[in-house]
């Protein structure tokens, strides 16, 4: 589709409006990011360890990434709206679940079922590349991830506050009453854009080989998903950093989360602003080097001993900053490696980034309570970091390559 089609807010019959877009990807930040401040707490509270405690990033995490997996093809085939609504609906009743638990176990199972929240992420990447081509595409959802990104700002502050005035059950409440609000309105906004209704199930995983054999599809994944794993190893570990290594209350915790958040709206902002005139390549290449600056900054502070809570957290927000620029404009270039199948490619794509990301929530997690301290944490964020720059280096070296064969 060469122009962008018309939208009317609350209007069913036309694509929704970048509000509700907004919204339905932040209500998945604000389900990771709200109760992040909490988990201390909640890990006394259901008498057990952290490092089984923390299995609410990792496990959700990784339960994101296996359902990310259905959601792409089957709103290929069924519509984007008929997901997102049935999602939102059970993100709502699995919320309710995890107020209500009386183990840990009922509790990670409850938090494992929210993960169909992380359908509005998903559908809404691939409702933008519905509407628009490749780079007005990375244009429009770094517009969209510049507004999430004040939620994950505001949401940990929120999420802290909650937390030492009412217990960690408030914090829930308030994502459940949230999700109602969002639901609400995606009903009433959110028209149908998906086109791949003659397309069956089973088709759209065969075509998977189409993706997982194009170069170009690793190369905007891979560098996505290392630069998202850093943020998702920072998730995994920066709980325990705050509470144990810095004394940090609940509330402050929230605050000092924030910081990649603040840092995220500044690079998305600039995704949107500056994507189209030099390209997603370009883009992708300065936010992995700007992310990997902040973070060796930050260790190298830290080796000679001027860790600080201050200064571990700030300088996270250059992270945020690097993120905002790789990750809606890699998206983008994911989805538009077969724009006929972007819905497939946003749930693939996702699965890989967050399947990754669980991961190294894992390993953080573990590290930190191995006793490996903030060093541990920003040791594997700099790795991680490093081999995203190298990937986006590779797509450039091989899009050179083919130019200068032809």
């Amino acid at each position: 589709m060469n122009s962008r089609p018309p939208v009317r807010f609350f209007d069913r019959t036309t694509p929704p409006h970048i509000v509700t877009l907004v919204l339905m990807a932040g209500l998945g930040a604000m389900n990771m990011s709200a109760f992040l401040p909490a988990l201390p707490d909640m890990t006394e509270h259901f008498g057990t360890s952290y490092d089984v405690m923390q299995l609410a990033v990792s496990g959700y995490l990784a339960a994101t990434a296996v359902l990310q997996l259905v959601i792409g093809p089957i709103s290929d085939r069924y519509g984007r709206r008929t997901i997102t609504l049935y999602c939102q609906g059970i993100f709502i009743a699995a919320t309710l679940g995890c107020i209500y638990a009386q183990t840990v176990e009922v509790f990670l199972l409850f938090r494992m079922l929210q993960c169909a929240v992380a359908a509005g992420l998903v559908l809404s990447r691939a409702i933008v590349r519905d509407m628009v081509p490749q780079n007005e595409a990375a244009s429009m959802i770094g517009y969209v991830t510049m507004g999430m990104a004040l939620v994950p700002m505001v949401a940990p502050m929120i999420g802290g506050a909650l937390d030492e005035a009412f217990g960690w059950q408030s914090v829930f409440w308030f994502l459940a009453i949230g999700g109602a609000l969002i639901m609400t309105l995606c009903w009433a906004d959110q028209g149908e854009t998906g086109t791949g209704g003659g397309i069956s199930f089973a088709r759209q995983f065969h075509d998977y080989p189409e993706l997982l054999t194009s170069r170009r599809f690793w190369g905007y994944v891979l560098s996505a998903a290392f630069a998202s794993g850093s943020f998702f190893a920072f998730l995994g570990g920066g709980p325990y950093v705050a509470s144990v290594e810095f004394g940090l209350s609940s509330f402050w915790s929230g605050v000092c989360f924030g910081a990649p958040a603040v840092g995220y709206a500044v690079g998305n902002y600039f995704s949107g602003r500056f994507s189209v005139r030099f390209g997603i390549n370009w883009m992708i290449r300065a936010g992995a080097a700007i992310s990997l600056a902040g973070v060796l900054t930050t260790l190298a502070i830290a080796l000679v001993g001027y860790n600080s809570a201050l200064l571990f957290f700030g300088f996270f927000s250059f992270v945020g900053v690097g993120n905002g620029l790789v990750i809606p404009n890699a998206s983008a270039g994911m989805l538009s490696v077969r724009p006929h199948l972007a819905g497939t490619a946003s749930g693939l794509g996702s699965a890989i980034m967050i399947g990754g990301g669980a991961a190294l929530a894992a390993f953080a997690g573990a590290a930190m309570q191995g006793g490996g301290g903030s060093i541990s944490l920003l040791l594997i964020m700099s790795a991680t970091l490093f081999l995203g720059l190298l990937s986006i280096l590779y797509v450039i070296l091989r899009e050179n390559q083919l130019l200068s064969e032809n």
